[in-house]
């Protein structure tokens, strides 16, 4: 490439821009690289609750279809296991918990959404070790991957909503934590 005088413009006029290493794509997810071996175990029970919910296959069936998939071997397969099969045990507490919050039937919920929502709400139960906001977040990022438009935002209200009463110690903390830096600041 010259310029009208023959001459050739500096390197920086003919590099590409620089890609984001933010770690996540032009639509805002996370990419696969980013994501850590838990990010994974949850899409793949999502796929699994997925097939249970549409399908009504058999959770062991479900199971060794899922471990077969591309990609598996990077998921925590501990956690995988206790989200498929604690939700679907859990099932119908799980529903119970949701249920109150929704603005419409349970029937009328997408099952991606249905899923992502048990994921959440089994999580802030009974994986402790797990902060209830990276709950959120996890569930946020699922149904923005493989939900609806604005499926997310149902998602992040309804989990929002059942967080005080799931996680009271740990969404006080955070409240307080909130009030006192705004205070300081």
């Amino acid at each position: 490439m010259s310029t009208p005088d023959n001459t050739t413009p500096p390197a920086s006029a003919t590099k590409r821009p620089r890609q984001s290493r933010s770690g996540l794509t032009d639509t805002g997810v996370r990419k696969a690289a980013a994501k850590s071996d838990r990010s994974r175990a949850r899409e793949f029970a999502l796929q699994a609750l997925y097939q249970h919910l549409v399908g009504r296959n058999d959770a062991a069936a479900i199971d060794v279809f899922t471990r077969d998939l591309a990609g598996f071997h990077k998921a925590d397969s501990v956690h995988y296991d206790a989200l498929l099969h604690g939700c679907i045990e859990q099932a119908a507490e799980l529903d119970a918990l949701i249920l109150p919050l929704l603005d419409r039937k349970l029937e009328e919920i997408s099952p991606v959404e249905r899923s992502v929502m048990w994921i959440g709400v089994y999580e802030m139960r009974n994986c402790l070790d797990v902060p209830w906001r990276v709950v959120l977040n996890e569930c946020i990022e699922l149904a923005k991957e493989f939900g609806g438009t604005d499926g997310h935002k149902y998602v992040n209200g309804i989990l929002n909503g059942l967080a005080p009463s799931l996680r009271a110690a740990e969404v006080q903390a955070d409240k307080a934590g909130k009030v006192g830096k705004t205070n300081t600041d």
